[in-house]
């Protein structure tokens, strides 16, 4: 029987759209979702395994499955023998320590002697440790961001990603441990043929973040000003530049940063640039 790489993805939560989505955008069709706990694709040598996000990095080291999509900040807390091999760039946070707006902190010196909460603690205390600080830390699973408000912790450290909910519950943010992304991560002694498709499916990912994070641009030039362009517009090699019917005028193409356009259109419009158009890439392999 032929080998399938096996990933393993959240079962529910904040990473298992975006995961899906991302291996959909691969070109893979899977054949059922996450309302059960295995599936395989129709068109690709894979198999997705939905597990809790927790347990991942111990299926990971132990072989269950071959590769992972998860948090870093999962990947650092569980210090299992699995290695990151592409971050992938959603789901953006930060592991913070937080406290209550009333609090006149001053610096991580405040912690010290203080209660703790965290679902995190290998996380928090290595960031005791490198502050010097003695604190005691209460490990709970879920709703952190209430423990100041009961009266069981003086702080917390907690994910944050917008901050609205340390907002609703009366804390602020006040010093980020670590930030973290969504991340490809996979055992350290895969079998050949498994690292063969993995590299394959690698491919793809890389294709389609590139995609992402690039934007295919076209204007319209005066020949005279072509050079003056060209020094502006960054791209992948060099423009291409084809005439266009209004004699002494040309179009030219090129790929650019999503978020260069918005830095150099001045400049282009300086030099003459016409039509400018910025449109959305689908795939891109360099």
């Amino acid at each position: 029987m032929p080998q399938k790489l096996k990933i393993a993805v959240q079962k529910s939560g904040r990473l298992t759209e975006e995961s899906l989505k991302l291996l959909k955008e691969c070109g893979i069709s899977i054949e059922n979702g996450g309302d059960q706990l295995k599936a395989a694709a129709r068109n690709f040598p894979v198999e997705i395994l939905y597990l809790r996000n927790s347990d991942i990095p111990q299926y990971v080291e132990d072989g269950v499955a071959d590769i992972a999509i998860l948090g870093e900040n999962v990947v650092i807390e569980k210090r299992k023998n699995i290695k990151v091999v592409e971050r992938i760039g959603f789901s953006k946070c930060r592991l913070s320590m937080a406290v209550p707006k009333a609090v006149n902190y001053e610096g991580p010196a405040f912690f010290s002697g203080k209660k703790i909460a965290t679902s995190y603690p290998n996380s928090l205390s290595d960031f005791l440790r490198a502050n010097n600080i003695e604190a005691e830390i209460h490990e709970i699973s879920g709703s952190v961001e209430i423990a100041p408000n009961i009266g069981l912790a003086d702080a917390i450290c907690d994910l944050v990603s917008t901050g609205s909910t340390l907002f609703s519950n009366g804390l602020k943010e006040v010093e980020i441990i670590l930030k973290s992304e969504a991340c490809l991560v996979s055992g350290k002694n895969l079998a050949p043929e498994i690292q063969e498709i993995l590299d394959n499916l690698l491919f793809r990912i890389r294709a389609v973040l590139a995609s992402r994070n690039n934007r295919y641009i076209l204007l319209n030039a005066p020949n005279e000003r072509i050079p003056d362009i060209i020094a502006v517009l960054p791209g992948m090699k060099s423009p291409t530049i084809m005439p266009l019917g209004e004699e002494g005028w040309s179009s030219i193409h090129s790929v650019i940063g999503e978020t260069d356009f918005w830095a150099i259109i001045d400049q282009l419009k300086a030099c003459g640039a016409q039509g400018i158009l910025v449109m959305p890439i689908e795939k891109m392999v360099i």
